[in-house]
């Protein structure tokens, strides 16, 4: 059986050059036998979501923010969210991932819910993650609900240097670190 990856999150290796995944960070919300599927998290678009909505819905919009490009397979409008009741599942512990037009539609009309809309999808057929990840391309670390809704333009290399240190911690016994290391 196959352990999975959902919930995780994947943080583009520095030598993963594709321009779709150049420093990406990827929320994984579906990861079993069959594939992954998977949500860039800090690729903001131009477009507010209050314009992109327009386009698609004569139902109100009550959300601020821009929309999200998810990846470079196309689909249909997709949503990272808080609200139990509009999920189709969940991604980890609060986290929700929603596709249902019901669902979107009540996301948006919401005023001050936790919500991220996105176009687009980052998708990988069955095997392809696991070998993407044993070449290098991939590091992975599990989310976190600040992680997911809050990324900054410094989320890549903020999380990079994080697991940086976290995997030479494991390395290095703690009592013998000085507490100022250019004293060694």
């Amino acid at each position: 059986m196959l352990d999975t990856l959902k919930g995780q999150l994947l943080i583009a290796s520095p030598k993963l050059r594709d321009p779709n995944f150049f420093r990406a960070v990827i929320l994984l919300v579906q990861h079993d036998e069959k594939g992954s599927l998977g949500l860039v998290l800090n690729k903001p678009m131009e477009m507010t979501v209050r314009s992109a909505w327009r386009q698609l819905s004569q139902t109100p919009c009550q959300m601020e923010g821009h929309l999200h490009k998810g990846g470079p397979c196309d689909g249909v409008l997709m949503a990272l969210h808080t609200d139990v009741e509009a999920s189709d599942v969940e991604v980890i512990d609060g986290v929700h991932f929603s596709t249902a037009k019901d669902a979107i539609e009540h996301l948006v009309g919401q005023a001050g819910g936790t919500v991220r809309l996105f176009v687009g999808y980052a998708g990988w057929s069955a095997g392809q993650l696991e070998g993407e990840i044993a070449e290098g391309a991939w590091l992975t670390i599990p989310a976190t609900h600040p992680l997911v809704f809050n990324p900054d333009e410094h989320a890549w290399p903020s999380l990079l240097r994080s697991i940086a240190r976290d995997s030479m911690l494991k390395w290095m016994d703690p009592k013998i670190v000085p507490d100022d290391p250019s004293m060694n």
